[in-house]
């Protein structure tokens, strides 16, 4: 078997495979993964009422409330990819309505380390939302409670964000 030379060199072929030293101060990141999500209201231009789900999986997620949404797929658009995600975990169509920005660069929302989402407002215009995939229960809630329910933690700066756009007074 060859072995590496000094500067990482194996056999004679030129090829680098790198040191220990390299890859511990490697500074690479992990890829952030772009996730949407969709704020369903009862009525684009006159909400009084928004759509939570409490997600089933995974464990460490599971009985949180979220906005409905998911991961981009590899060479997916992100309208395409909320539009699929919503009809895989609620069965309905959407009608897609402002973007809600976020604080990042490229106005997305953090979702921990490894995720950042894009979320826009949307209404229902096919369809009755069920719990198909990803939740067991969904609740409108009124736009003057939207704290009614337990929202994941990255969730909720979002729902924050939502009931200011909408007039609601932010709970402390």
């Amino acid at each position: 078997m060859p072995r590496a030379g000094a500067g990482g060199q194996v056999g004679s072929t030129g090829r680098c495979c790198g040191t220990i030293d390299d890859a511990m101060s490697s500074t690479h990141q992990t890829p952030v993964r772009l996730v949407v999500g969709a704020a369903i209201v009862d009525d684009l231009e006159r909400p009084t009422r928004m759509l939570s789900a409490r997600r089933t999986e995974p464990s460490a997620l599971a009985g949180g409330w979220e906005l409905p949404g998911g991961k981009v797929d590899e060479g997916e658009s992100p309208l395409s990819a909320l539009h699929r995600e919503v009809l895989e975990e609620l069965g309905v169509r959407i009608r897609l309505g402002v973007h809600v920005p976020g604080p990042l660069p490229g106005s997305t929302w953090p979702l921990g380390d490894r995720f950042e989402m894009l979320v826009w407002l949307a209404e229902v215009v096919e369809g009755v939302p069920a719990p198909i995939e990803d939740h067991d229960e969904l609740r409108w809630l009124d736009l003057g409670d939207l704290r009614a329910v337990g929202w994941l933690p990255a969730d909720l700066p979002i729902v924050e964000r939502l009931g200011a756009m909408f007039g609601s007074p932010p709970r402390s």
